[in-house]
């Protein structure tokens, strides 16, 4: 008699290859090959309540490789979450909860948005590193609050992107020893067999990384798996590697074959594939038995999660304050305290200076934002002092250090959001955000609270040159939907620009900083700062203008100056701080248009960088004044003059096209 567990394994491959056939696309070949290891975690180690996705000590499983969606949404349904058989017969439809790669928001169980390899194995470090520094922080005698596990299941293309290198050494510089990664080990990739591009032994990759290291020759042996994952978690102090030796479309007629990763089967594919692994039934059944076998685990989890409010019931009479702390922190609730000590600025500095010192002002009484930068801390000002290092040896550390690792820092930071009880920050150049924008876009589309802090904005950062001053970046950020780009004028505009980022709930925020120093602007004369929280405000004005000059960052002060010169001339000036975009896209209509006054028609945009995004305000026959190549090296005063940012420069260009 065919064991249940083979059946329940098939039915997930069956319910994925059905997905695949009625949608007309997807991915039939991973959830043939591996179905059995996503099974086999869900049955056996992992701890969760189908109902209740969000249980804050559910253990993490995140599919790496997101082109598997099928086999996931297969393995959700199975398992009791809320996902229907209608809702897998609308695979990769409109609106459906089931796309063609998981996203977080949209379907329950999904734990990570992944799709572009590597991503879902790098936000898993980051979960990892959220559940031991909150394990530390509130886990007491008798109590372990928080006590779970973060297991993993990557691709051969997930490993061959840079980004698992460099999310694999933080891991295990960290030992990070509840992380478990599974690789599905069946040697194919798209363009045909991975040793066309891929000759490493990953195995010894990851032992110099500092994993604990097996390999499951017969990937087809549920208990030398199971036995393989038993090993991984009894070892704490290193994060664990398990390679199992799969075959890509296992059981159909193109098992092996490149051409089974991303298309379906067909009519007589799929036949031969039931034949060949005994599932006799028709699309999309799954017998009575086999569910009734998968969805004990509602009830199991059920338990386990009361089992658990019991536990955090007793922790509230001991440790009150210790609780309301951490379940305000999972609503994302930051508390009120750390906007009182918000700083108010009476000199002008580099605005990566001010920020530097409103991140020591705040953070201590954000106990949960954790920090770091991408080897640059000294120059982001990033570093929370007094608050210590993160660490295999002090895991309770609020300052990560990345090293010169962008692109899994964006990840990593994702990963602690996905989580949840974390607010993290972390800092690089503007220039090297192109290093980990696909991490931002990726936090932009699941609607992650994470804040980036971009220094060294624009040419003004001088010598280094044009390798390292950024022209298209702020242009570039702004174009990503759900990103909020926060470009302060003055130290008094940073600490705005950190109450708007903490307060943000449903994305990220770029906060762009000046290596440069900018002056205080005086708001006796000019308008007062906290109108930044509107995105766009205007900071001085004059009676019917003549001129209205739109200004950002570093380039307001030098726009106010150029208004004195045209004043002096008989021309009235209004200037609009830009502060952000995206924020002032939210303001009322009424607001907008008072700001805009589009019945002005000279209009001028002022920017040090690449100027398309500016026509919003100036209308095709406006003026920009901006960077439309790259820099120099040269000490920055030089730079903004040559490239003619100055006062006088600017009036010259408003002269010189209108009057």
């Amino acid at each position: 008699m065919e064991k249940i567990e083979e059946k329940a394994i098939n039915a997930i491959r069956f319910l994925s290859v059905d997905q695949v056939e009625k949608a007309k696309s997807g991915h039939p070949g991973m959830p043939l090959g591996a179905s059995h290891i996503v099974f086999l975690i869900f049955d056996k180690f992992l701890k969760f309540n189908p109902k209740n996705p969000k249980w804050i000590d559910r253990d993490r499983f995140v599919l790496s490789a997101g082109h598997a969606s099928a086999m996931l949404y297969a393995t959700l349904y199975m398992f009791g979450y809320d996902i229907t058989l209608d809702d897998l017969k609308n695979f990769r439809q409109l609106n459906s909860i089931t796309p063609g790669h998981p996203e977080s928001f949209m379907t329950p169980g999904v734990e990570a948005t992944t799709g572009p390899l590597g991503q879902g194995f790098t936000n898993a470090v980051g979960m990892a590193i959220a559940e031991r520094f909150l394990a530390e922080r509130y886990n007491r005698d008798g109590f372990n609050i928080i006590d779970h596990h973060t297991y993993v299941l990557c691709s051969d293309g997930d490993l061959m992107e840079g980004i698992s290198y460099e999310a694999g050494a933080i891991a295990g510089h960290l030992g990070l020893g509840k992380l478990i990664v599974i690789w599905d080990n069946n040697h194919v990739s798209i363009d045909g067999p991975t040793s066309l591009a891929w000759s490493e032994d990953v195995l010894k990759r990851f032992e110099a990384l500092g994993w604990h290291v097996q390999h499951v020759e017969d990937g087809y042996d549920l208990e030398k798996i199971e036995e393989a994952i038993k090993r991984a978690k009894e070892v704490k102090d290193k994060p664990s590697f398990i390679s199992v030796r799969t075959h890509l479309g296992y059981g159909s007629p193109k098992q092996d074959d490149a051409s089974v990763h991303g298309a379906p089967l067909g009519e007589e594919g799929v036949k031969k594939t039931r034949e060949n692994l005994n599932w006799p039934y028709e699309p999309f059944f799954v017998p009575e038995e086999v569910l009734a076998y998968t969805r004990r685990h509602v009830e199991e989890g059920r338990r386990k999660e009361e089992e658990w409010i019991k536990m955090f019931e007793e922790y509230r009479k001991k440790f009150p304050e210790l609780a309301e702390e951490l379940e305000k922190a999972f609503n994302g609730d930051w508390g009120g305290e750390w906007e009182k000590h918000l700083p108010v600025f009476e000199d002008g500095m580099p605005t990566r200076k001010a920020s530097g010192i409103v991140l020591n002002s705040i953070a201590k009484h954000i106990p949960l934002m954790i920090g770091g930068s991408a080897d640059l801390s000294e120059s982001n000002n990033t570093y929370l002092k007094g608050l210590g290092d993160m660490s295999k040896e002090n895991p309770s550390g609020r300052n990560i250090h990345y090293g010169v690792r962008e692109h899994a820092m964006g990840s990593i930071m994702n990963g602690m959001a996905y989580h949840g009880g974390i607010l993290p920050y972390g800092g690089t150049f503007l220039v090297f955000s192109d290093y980990m924008r696909p991490s931002i876009r990726m936090a932009s589309l699941s609607k992650l609270h994470v804040i980036y802090v971009f220094t060294h904005d624009s040419i003004g950062l001088g010598e280094d040159g044009p390798t390292h001053q950024p022209v298209e970046q702020l242009s570039s950020l702004r174009l990503i939907p759900n990103l909020w780009v926060l470009r302060p004028a003055d130290p008094n505009e940073v600490s705005i620009a950190y109450k708007v980022a903490i307060k943000r709930k449903d994305g990220p925020v770029a906060i762009v900083l000046s290596r440069q120093k900018l002056p205080l602007i005086d708001r006796n004369k000019y308008a007062h700062y906290s109108l930044a929280e509107k995105g766009a405000y205007i900071i001085a004005d004059a009676d019917n203008p003549d001129v209205i000059i739109f200004a950002s960052g570093s380039e307001v002060d030098p726009s106010l100056k150029a208004k004195e010169i045209l004043e002096e001339k008989g021309i009235r000036v209004r200037v609009v701080n830009v502060f952000s975009y995206e924020l002032f896209e939210l303001q009322e209509e009424s607001y907008k248009s008072s700001v805009l006054s589009n019945d002005v028609k000279r209009r001028v945009a002022v920017e040090a960088g690449k100027g398309l995004t500016w026509y919003r305000f100036t209308g095709e026959d406006g003026l920009i004044i901006s960077l439309e190549t790259f820099g120099k090296s040269a000490p920055g005063g030089q730079l903004m003059d040559h490239f003619g940012f100055t006062p006088e420069k600017i009036a010259e260009r408003i002269i010189k096209k209108w009057f």
